[in-house]
């Protein structure tokens, strides 16, 4: 992996964490369409500049031609981020689903990746984990088995529009490095279980929010809210820890820094 080397800096993919939003807009007798093109992972990406971490992104409509196809490609990453994309966009590729082409199965890569030494961060949202109307499909992926948390078999989201504080349960892990315990309010999670063998770091009320595990020679890390809005209210995107928070867990996940608290 491209952490072997060791060091503090790191490479990651970045995956999902954009959206296309068609609207229709209805005057009376008449209508017309409008659609927009938004991203978080710009956010998130902007916030780790000068944290030594490179990022390579590739949006959720890019994924079919852009993700990588096997664990050889994906060895040039120290870890892989998922957030907000369903399962379908790396199963139902363009080969797959348009040509019926035999191609292969990106989530199997994944796994076989992490398992021989690679970092796998899973971020929450609408498509991560089972999401909105159980769509986003993972439970039923290859990376049941690698992530550190059960998913639920049914729509995992929990809505908080009143805000809820994370609690830190494992304060001073190297996974959350200099955060405080005190987080902002998020506006809500998905609802997951950690896996006996694996470390809950963080909380929202009794559920797990940050979860930490290892597959084979890697390390996998479940974070069951978002890093952009709507669940990370401006408060949490601009909170002064973020960017402390996010290369924590990255160099973490791509075994830059020890396991031990």
């Amino acid at each position: 992996m491209a952490g072997a080397n060791g060091g503090s800096s790191a490479k990651v993919l970045l995956a999902g964490e954009s959206w296309v939003k068609h609207t229709v807009h209805m005057k009376g007798f008449d209508h017309f369409h409008t659609t927009e093109y938004e991203e978080g992972g710009t956010l998130f990406i902007d916030a780790l500049a000068g944290t030594g971490i490179e990022v390579d992104y590739v949006r959720a409509h890019e994924i079919s031609t852009r993700f990588p196809s096997g664990r050889d490609e994906l060895a040039a990453y120290d870890a892989v981020i998922l957030s907000d994309v369903g399962a379908n966009s790396f199963l139902l590729t363009d080969d797959t689903f348009l040509r019926s082409t035999v191609t292969t199965n990106r989530l199997a890569e994944l796994a076989a990746y992490v398992e021989g030494g690679g970092g796998l961060v899973m971020v929450g949202g609408y498509l991560s984990f089972t999401g909105i109307d159980g769509r986003a499909r993972y439970a039923q992926s290859p990376l049941a088995e690698v992530l550190p948390v059960t998913m639920l078999a049914h729509d995992d989201r929990v809505e908080v529009p009143q805000g809820v504080a994370p609690l830190v349960a494992a304060a001073g892990h190297p996974a959350i490095g200099r955060v405080g315990e005190e987080w902002p309010r998020l506006l809500g999670y998905n609802r997951l279980l950690a896996k006996d063998e694996a470390t809950v770091v963080a909380r929202v009320g009794e559920d797990p929010l940050l979860v930490l595990g290892e597959y084979g020679q890697g390390r996998t890390v479940a974070f069951a809210s978002d890093c952009a809005p709507h669940w990370a209210p401006p408060e949490f995107v601009e909170w002064p820890d973020y960017a402390e928070l996010w290369s924590s867990i990255i160099l973490w996940a791509g075994g830059r820094v020890t396991a031990d608290v």
